[in-house]
């Protein structure tokens, strides 16, 4: 890292994605609605029926704020860019983006982590869940996870500004990543690398390993089970956690194999797609439609919605009718 900052560079151009810009704001903007309908609906879902008050819907609200927020911090940038000539983000816009970028990636790998312990928690105790599991230690997790966030995103961010940026300022990704940043610094950029490579790996290998360690002991208290159908009811406790699981460190793994390789640039970008739009916008869907709680609750929520709104469409029709019977009355008074 450089002893200051005296950059040059006062804006940077995002070259994103050159080809099928059309086409491709278009199916990023359905992505990006997708994802703010499916984790909102998630959100007041679970906010709003008793029934879901549960620690698992908690951290899973919480998910859901953070898939919303990290494709939030990219994908409005994105769009914007696919229609300008130019799309171009100022110094200090760069550094927030990034900035937001890690703290909610890192808070969201974290909480997968939690959300693992707290199946595993689940199925241990499955009578005494919720009071092996109180309110006031969700929060702790939560807040714990929130708190690695943002020291993970201080570290790298601090170590940013810290750099020289002299020039060129094009940088060929769609957002503002440490990877693609370092190779634009005129200052020697190792113990930047060292740091985020050392950084990325302990929060990836510590929350790996906690939901190994959490898998681990469900298999065993899984293995007690005599009965097929309470293994099997078991498991399907833990099928949607283990395919965001999947889609999270799958497409993070990708992303950061090759950081510093020119060679694997639209790889990157494709990863990256997949890491900010494909996974917020499944998160939900997989929640949704692989748990019956939250299949029946929301069966419930639209069920109530289509009987409001057909009482208030016989309502409006009914109202309507009565000014009509008035004048046919009127008239027939008349011809009398």
């Amino acid at each position: 890292m450089a002893g200051g900052n005296d950059s040059s560079v006062t804006e940077f151009v995002l070259l994103g994605f050159t080809d099928l810009q059309e086409l491709l704001f278009v199916i990023f903007l359905l992505m990006y609605i997708t994802t703010l309908v499916g984790n909102l609906g998630m959100i007041v879902l679970i906010r709003t029926n008793s029934q879901l008050h549960v620690p698992l819907y908690f951290f899973l609200s919480h998910l859901s704020f953070l898939d919303i927020c990290c494709s939030s911090s990219i994908v409005p940038k994105l769009l914007s860019g696919l229609l300008a000539e130019r799309n171009i983000i100022s110094f200090n816009g760069c550094i927030t983006q990034f900035f937001s970028f890690a703290l909610l990636g890192t808070t969201e790998a974290v909480l997968l982590a939690v959300m693992a312990y707290d199946r595993y928690v689940a199925i241990h105790e499955p009578l005494h869940y919720v009071v092996a599991m109180p309110h006031g230690v969700c929060v702790q997790l939560v807040v714990g996870s929130y708190t690695a966030g943002c020291l993970n995103a201080l570290v790298h961010t601090s170590g940013l500004l810290l750099l020289s940026f002299c020039g060129p300022n094009l940088i060929n990704h769609f957002y503002c990543e440490m990877p693609p940043l370092l190779l634009l610094s005129c200052s020697d950029t190792r113990l930047n690398k060292v740091v985020m490579v050392t950084c990325v790996g302990f929060i990836v290998t510590t929350s790996g390993l906690a939901i190994v360690a959490s898998y681990a002991c469900i298999l065993l208290t899984v293995w007690s089970i005599h009965s097929a159908e309470g293994r099997h009811k078991a498991f399907s406790t833990c099928t949607s956690h283990l395919m965001a699981v999947a889609l999270f460190y799958g497409s993070a793994a990708f992303l950061y194999f090759h950081p510093f390789s020119r060679s694997t640039d639209n790889q990157g970008k494709t990863a990256s797609v997949f890491y900010t739009l494909v996974t917020p916008m499944l998160n939900p869907f997989i929640y949704s439609l692989r748990n019956k709680e939250v299949r029946s609750t929301l069966r419930r929520a639209m069920n109530k919605v289509f009987s409001m709104y057909s009482h208030r469409s016989r309502s409006n029709q009914t109202t309507a009718d009565i000014p009509c019977h008035g004048r046919v009355s009127r008239r027939t008074k008349a011809d009398t």
